[in-house]
């Protein structure tokens, strides 16, 4: 029997799910908070206005509201509004919210942050791995290293390999809590221009040594010296890298 044919209306292509409606006020939102258009104190519009605002539905609006409280952006008070709170309250290592900080970070604090963060977290795991190196987490971090002596003429496929030396490394501490910490602030900050930043003529040759470094402290098995090694690396390579360096 032949198939009927369809009104427009059948015809039509699916509604985009709420749920993906959803995803994206929030998105928007996340936004305009960490950039304060809506500021720490402010009360968000009713649901009304928002649901006009954004094109969806006052539920689309109320489960949005719900996911920005789990991030620590907002507080619903019983017949007051939503209210914005500060910055104390916000889960920084929520991605939406960590992408939004890290967009909106034009003087590049953010970033020096995360750099600070990564620094000592992956100072103390490159000293756990000095102690509890196994020969095949050295033999993985070596060749992570020789990558990186092979791959000179090519800036992009370089970066990579250091990038794989390092979470080597998280992986090798047996540290789960700050390799999860780490790795979500490294891939992050990995996405932005701005933390990958303008390197010197001679920034893989000195990135090469210094990473050497780590590695031979973690063979000697010296905790001491990786953590330095570790920490002088992150520190000295956000520098000559960050926008706004200025050489003295």
């Amino acid at each position: 029997m032949p198939s009927a044919d369809l009104g427009p209306a059948q015809r039509a292509k699916p509604l985009t799910p709420p749920a993906r409606l959803g995803t994206a006020v929030v998105a928007e939102l996340v936004e305009l908070i960490v950039t304060g258009e809506f500021a720490p104190g402010e009360l968000l519009p009713p649901e009304g206005p928002l649901a006009e605002r954004f094109g969806v539905s006052r539920t689309v609006i109320r489960e949005s509201v719900k996911r920005l409280q789990e991030k620590g952006l907002v507080v619903v008070g019983q017949g007051r509004g939503t209210e914005v709170l500060d910055q104390a309250s916000w889960r920084m290592l929520d991605a939406q919210v960590l992408s939004a900080l890290v967009d909106d970070d034009s003087s590049n604090g953010v970033l020096s942050e995360i750099s600070s963060v990564r620094s000592s977290l992956e100072a103390l795991m490159a000293g756990a791995v000095a102690r509890h190196r196994t020969d095949e987490q050295v033999a993985g971090l070596r060749a992570a290293l020789e990558d990186m002596r092979g791959l000179t003429d090519d800036e992009e496929a370089f970066y990579d390999a250091d990038v794989a030396f390092h979470f080597l490394l998280m992986e090798a501490s047996g540290n789960r809590l700050a390799h999860n910490i780490t790795r979500a602030l490294y891939r992050r900050a990995l996405e932005s221009p701005r933390f990958r930043g303008h390197n010197p003529d001679d920034a893989m040759q000195r990135t090469i040594d210094e990473v050497a470094a780590v590695l031979d402290a973690v063979v000697a098995g010296d905790p001491e010296a990786a953590e330095r090694a570790m920490r002088s690396h992150i520190d000295v390579g956000w520098e000559r890298r960050r926008p706004d360096h200025r050489a003295g």
